[in-house]
Parts: C-alpha cells; structure tokens; sequence
C-alpha cells in the first residue's frame, strides 16, 4: 500500500503522524485495523524516527532477509530428505557461513 509508505519515508516523526492521519481519512474505513494498530504500537513505532534516514531505509527493507531466506530454501530443497534433524541443522549452518560471507560489502548510495 504505497500510502502508508508515506508514514514511515517522511524525515520527521511529526510529519508522520500528519501522514497517518491522511492515511486514516483515506483508508480509514476500508482499513480501520491498519490505522488502528499503529497509534496503539506508535511509542514503540516511533524509534524509528530517531535513526538517520540511511538506517532507516535499511530497517523497512526487507530484501535482505528475503534472499537470505531465498538462498537457504534454494540449499534445503536440492535435498529433500535428511537422515536427522542434525543433519540439516549442519547444512543450514553452513549454508549461512557462505551466505553470511557475502555480506560485507557496502550499500549501493
């Protein structure tokens, strides 16, 4: 819903509340949960907004954790049956090692 992308990629916490209040007259009713739970969690929300805005950017992406998952399910599925749960365990961990690897490169911008 890229409305509510309006709340949490404005600069200030301030403005965001101004946003939700625009999603909430725009959305309100379709949505009444939506808007609902985020003024009940919003003192949890708000942390947020006190993070630079290149921090910020990475903690609603989620594309990291979804190729993480990606790769790990790309491991798991060329073997379907393990003969424990050890087994697998082991695999995933090593799996992670490779993955983890790769990690230290640097944002794109």
């Amino acid at each position: 819903m890229a409305d509510l992308k309006h709340v949490y990629a404005v600069p200030t916490e301030e403005i965001a509340l101004t946003e939700l209040d625009r999603f909430e007259d725009t959305w309100g009713t379709k949505y009444p949960k939506i808007a609902k739970s985020w003024r009940d969690n919003w003192a949890n929300l708000a942390t947020y907004f006190k993070y630079p805005e290149a921090v910020r950017r990475l903690i609603y992406t989620t594309n990291a954790i979804e190729g993480f998952n990606r790769q790990l399910q790309k491991v798991t599925k060329a073997k379907t049956v393990f003969p424990s749960d050890d087994s697998l365990l082991k695999m995933l961990y090593l799996a992670m090692m490779d993955i983890t690897k790769k990690w230290t490169g640097h944002r794109q911008d």
